[in-house]
C-alpha cells in the first residue's frame, strides 16, 4: 500500500484544509512524541487552517530516530485518530514542516531556533528533562545533560544548554528572542524553565543571563488530553480510515485543553481559533489539573497495576478502585481555589468518563513512571495545602503509599518489573531499607522531594507506613477492598 505523504491525494475531509507547503516555519518544538502530535501539532494545524500564517513547526526528537525517519518519509504528515464512544475518526495533520533529531548531533537542531524564522520554542520533554532545582528554583548542575552541557555549552544536547546557546546565538546575529512555551506538567512550567534557563546562563556567561532575564518571555500552560502509546492497531486503523500506511500515526480521546499565558512578544498562531484558552495567569488552572486529573492517574495507575490491570480502563472497571479515583478526586478538589469558569464536580465526572473510555488504552505502567518528578506536584502540594486547613491526609498518604509499593520491586501479589525513574539509584536504596517505617523514612529524606512540613508530620509518616506494610504484605486487590470500605 501506498504511504502517507504530500504527495499522494487524499479523501475530502481528511485535511489538511490548507496548503501547508504555502506556509513557512515559526515554532521549533523539543520532545516529538505521540503527545505533541496530537495536542500542540493538531492546535497549529487548526489554527493554520483557520487563520494561516508562517506558523508550521520543525519537531525535535531529542534522543530517537524512529520518530524522525516515520514522519520525514512522510513529509511530516501523520494521521491524528480520536477514540470516543463512537467509530474513531481521523484527520490527517501537515502542520510539522520537518523532523530533527539530536541523535545523531544538536547542530541542526540549534540551527533551526537560531533561525530567523523561528518566534516560538515549545517543548514537551517530560519533567525529568529539564535538570530543574525546584528547591533552588534554578539548574541542577549534577543533572547529567546540565552537567555535560554547562562543560561543553558550545556543543549543548540538553533542554538547557539547547534553549541558552540558540538564544545566545539570536542576540549576537541581532534578532529578537524566540518565545520559549513550556508544555509539561510542571506547576507554573514557564518561572520555573525561566528560571532554570537564567542560571544555567548565569554559570557560563552572566551578561546572556541578564539579557534572557530581561528579554525573553516564558509564559505558562496547562495541556491537557489522554494520548497512549501507539500500537499496531493504532497504525492498522490508520490505514483503513485514510488508505494510505502511515507509520507516524497517534491515537487520542476526544477531548483536549489548552490554557496559556498570553505573553508572546513576536507573536503567535490564532491557537484560540482551535480552541486554545489565553489568560493572564494560568496557575489556578494549573493546580486544577496537576491535582485532580494527574494526582488521581498517579494513584490509580499504582493500585491498577498490582492489582493486575494493564490498563486505564480496567481500573475503571473495579468497583473498590472507582470508589477510590472518586475519593481522591473529592480531597484534590477541596484543596483547590475557586475558578470562576469551572465546576469541580462536573470536572470530576467528566475525569471519571474519560478515564473509563473504553476505546482508550493506556497503560498504568506507562503512568507510573518517573515518580519522584511527579509525586511533589501532584501528590504532595494538595497534601501540604490539606494539612494547613485540616483536612484528611489519608487520600494523599495512600497514593504516596502505593508509589512506594511500587518502587520497592516486591513481587509478592504479582510477577517482576522494572522501575523507571531518573532517581532509580536511589529509590534502589529505598526500597532495600528494610521494613515499611525504614522505607518511609528514607524516601522522606530524599533530597528535594518531599516538603519539610509533611516530613515533620508524625501523622502523615505514620499512615503511609500503615498502608505500605499492607501492601507489602498482602494482595493489592486486598488492600483496595479494604481501604474502598473505609473510605
Amino acid at each position: 500500500m501506498t504511504r502517507l505523504s504530500a504527495r499522494v491525494k487524499l479523501r475530502a475531509g481528511l485535511g489538511p484544509h490548507y496548503d501547508p507547503a504555502s506556509h513557512g516555519v515559526g515554532i521549533v518544538h523539543l520532545g516529538l512524541g505521540a503527545f505533541h502530535k496530537a495536542h500542540q501539532a493538531a492546535y497549529t494545524d487548526t489554527a493554520l487552517a483557520k487563520a494561516g500564517g508562517d506558523w508550521r513547526i520543525v519537531a525535535v526528537s531529542l534522543r530517537s530516530r524512529d520518530a524522525v525517519e516515520a514522519l520525514s518519509a512522510q513529509d511530516g504528515r501523520y494521521t491524528l485518530i480520536e477514540r470516543g464512544t463512537d467509530a474513531p475518526a481521523a484527520r490527517v495533520i501537515g502542520s510539522v514542516a520537518r523532523a530533527l533529531t539530536g541523535a545523531d548531533g544538536t547542530g541542526p537542531v540549534l540551527a533551526a531556533m537560531a533561525d530567523r524564522s523561528c518566534r516560538i520554542v515549545t517543548l514537551t520533554v517530560t519533567e525529568k528533562a529539564y535538570g530543574l532545582d525546584r528547591a533552588g528554583k534554578g539548574c541542577d548542575p549534577l543533572h547529567p545533560a546540565v552537567a555535560a552541557d554547562l562543560a561543553m555549552p558550545d556543543q549543548p544536547k540538553g533542554v538547557l544548554g539547547l534553549l541558552v546557546r540558540a538564544l545566545g546565538q539570536r542576540f549576537a546575529a541581532g534578532l529578537e528572542p524566540f518565545t520559549v512555551l513550556c508544555c509539561d506538567n510542571l506547576p507554573q512550567n514557564g518561572h520555573l524553565l525561566r528560571n532554570a534557563a537564567i542560571d544555567f546562563a548565569r554559570r557560563i556567561d552572566p551578561g546572556l543571563a541578564g539579557m534572557i532575564e530581561a528579554r525573553v518571555a516564558f509564559p505558562c500552560s496547562m495541556v491537557d488530553r489522554i494520548t497512549p502509546t501507539t500500537t499496531s492497531l493504532t497504525l492498522s486503523d490508520a490505514r483503513n480510515l485514510i488508505g494510505f500506511e502511515d507509520h507516524a500515526a497517534v491515537e487520542t480521546e476526544p477531548f483536549h485543553q489548552w490554557v496559556i499565558e498570553d505573553d508572546f512578544p513576536t507573536g503567535r498562531p490564532a491557537w484560540d481559533l482551535a480552541g486554545a484558552v489565553f489568560v493572564s495567569d494560568v496557575m489556578a488552572y494549573e493546580d486544577l489539573k496537576l491535582r485532580m486529573l494527574n494526582g488521581t492517574h498517579s494513584m490509580l495507575a499504582y493500585a491498577g497495576f498490582h492489582a493486575g490491570y494493564e490498563y486505564v480502563r480496567e481500573v475503571m472497571a473495579d468497583p473498590a478502585l472507582t470508589t477510590l479515583v472518586q475519593r481522591h478526586l473529592r480531597a484534590a478538589a477541596a484543596t483547590l481555589g475557586p475558578l470562576p469558569d469551572i465546576d469541580t464536580d462536573h470536572y470530576a465526572d467528566a475525569l471519571m468518563t474519560r478515564f473509563a473510555n473504553p476505546a482508550i488504552a493506556h497503560e498504568t505502567l506507562q503512568i507510573a513512571m518517573d515518580g519522584t518528578q511527579k509525586l511533589p506536584q501532584r501528590i504532595f502540594a494538595p497534601a501540604l495545602c490539606a494539612q494547613k486547613s485540616g483536612q484528611n491526609l489519608r487520600p494523599f498518604a495512600f497514593a504516596t503509599a502505593l508509589w512506594l509499593r511500587h518502587i520497592s520491586g516486591a513481587t509478592h501479589d504479582r510477577e517482576g518489573y522494572k522501575v523507571q525513574d531518573p532517581r532509580a539509584d536511589e529509590l534502589a536504596l529505598v526500597a532495600n531499607a528494610g521494613c515499611a517505617a525504614k522505607m518511609v523514612e528514607a524516601a522522606a529524606a530524599m533530597e528535594g522531594f518531599m516538603p519539610h512540613m509533611l516530613r515533620a508530620d508524625s501523622g502523615w509518616l505514620a499512615q503511609i507506613t500503615g498502608i505500605l506494610s499492607d501492601c507489602l504484605t498482602r494482595p493489592m486487590s486486598e488492600v483496595l477492598a479494604e481501604e474502598a470500605r473505609n473510605a
